[in-house]
């Protein structure tokens, strides 16, 4: 006998908080991809392993009894070791106990920022491409979205349209280096430029910098934190997911002044409280040799320069990746289709599966560009390269 579905439509009056938005094209792709078995080189995540060295510590924290909450603020064994980093890389000092705190990914604590500082009809200026949690996350907290456009072809900042955009409803600016999806970076030059347009202003900044050691061609990761003016009025985020290959565990933090890092935990607490604890004591382990994350732009240089040997006979033309794991290509020799379908094709007819550039604009601007992740294995971008070049 067949249950009743005694599950019925609310019928009541409700408003959608994102009306239109769809789901993330992340989880699009990878569905569609894993519907035709297609080679993903889509979302962003490495299929190789994670260090048993790193993993060895966190099962040793577990059986040390190390299972309960951490602090709200985080275990301070890592905010110490942070500290330790930043100022060793970019010059900073972040007080451990109450400019740092360990968050439950790059994203959570990139909502909670905005959740902390963003109130109706408040203005946030985001570059377009922008990563895809940036707007919802303000609209959801009453905020109104600018944007502002990267400049062609090299996704450079055109910084006297951002000065035109600034109103006196501006409260926050984010700024993405090294960029997701472009993989550009922002250079010292741009970040004096930004704190020249801020000055004098109450607007603050939130730098998305969660793929900091992953840069390239001996580029220097050029951190709001190296730049006092801009410090102080500056949320970092970065991500341990993104530098240990380890996305699934969802570890990130934040840097931030004392009285903004204040704001952040009002409403952190409300939103994760605290986060895996015997993964923090573990990468605080980690964290203390330097080798663990400074030789990172070198083996994904190496990786990159690998997929693109691989592509060089292929139609597809190379836009220059600095950093990040994910390499752009246009396909304008190829084809006049949208991105979409082009990719959708792609997964279809040649099993490979990629991230169309246009869902990252608002307007679904068309750039004839798809997104590659390269933090692959040798035989999945030999893969890759094979069936790129029979495209």
């Amino acid at each position: 006998m067949l249950k009743k579905n005694y599950m019925k439509k609310f019928e009541g009056n409700f408003v959608s908080q994102l009306p239109g938005d769809a789901i993330s094209i992340f989880a699009v792709m990878s569905k569609i991809s894993a519907e035709h078995g297609a080679l993903n080189m889509s979302q962003g995540f490495p299929d190789f392993e994670v260090s048993p060295k790193l993993i060895d510590r966190i099962h040793y924290y577990m059986k040390q009894g190390h299972n309960q909450y951490a602090p709200m603020t985080g275990v301070q064994a890592l905010n110490k070791q942070i500290s330790n980093v930043v100022k060793e890389l970019h010059g900073a000092d972040y007080d451990p106990q109450k400019e740092i705190n360990i968050t439950s990914g790059a994203t959570q604590a990139i909502y909670t920022i905005i959740s902390a500082v963003i109130k109706d009809d408040d203005e946030a200026i985001i570059f377009e491409p922008a990563y895809d949690s940036y707007a919802p996350s303000i609209k959801l907290n009453g905020g109104i979205v600018k944007h502002a456009q990267l400049r062609m072809p090299d996704y450079s900042i055109d910084w006297e349209e951002f000065a035109r955009m600034i109103t006196h409803r501006t409260k926050l600016v984010i700024i993405n280096t090294p960029h997701n999806p472009t993989g550009s970076i922002i250079s010292a030059e741009d970040m004096q430029r930004l704190g020249e347009i801020l000055r004098g202003t109450d607007i603050l900044v939130l730098s998305d910098e969660v793929y900091e050691h992953l840069i390239y061609d001996d580029n220097i990761h050029q951190s709001v934190a190296k730049f006092p003016e801009l410090a102080q009025r500056s949320f970092v985020v970065g991500s341990f997911g993104k530098t240990f290959h380890a996305t699934g565990w969802k570890m990130g933090f934040v840097l931030a002044p004392e009285n903004l890092m204040a704001e952040f935990r009002k409403a952190h607490q409300w939103v994760v409280f605290t986060v895996n604890t015997p993964i923090q004591y573990a990468l605080a382990d980690y964290l203390s040799e330097p080798k663990n994350y400074l030789t990172l732009g070198s083996f994904y240089q190496k990786k990159r320069d690998y997929f693109l040997r691989k592509i060089k006979k292929s139609r597809f033309k190379i836009v220059p990746s600095s950093g990040t794991y994910f390499q752009v290509l246009d396909y304008s020799d190829i084809s006049d289709e949208g991105g979409m379908d082009f990719a959708v094709r792609m997964i279809k007819e040649f099993g490979m599966a990629s991230i169309p550039l246009s869902p990252f604009y608002q307007d679904k601007t068309e750039t004839h560009r798809l997104r590659f992740c390269f933090a692959k294995e040798k035989e999945t971008l030999d893969k890759a390269g094979e069936i790129l070049c029979q495209i």
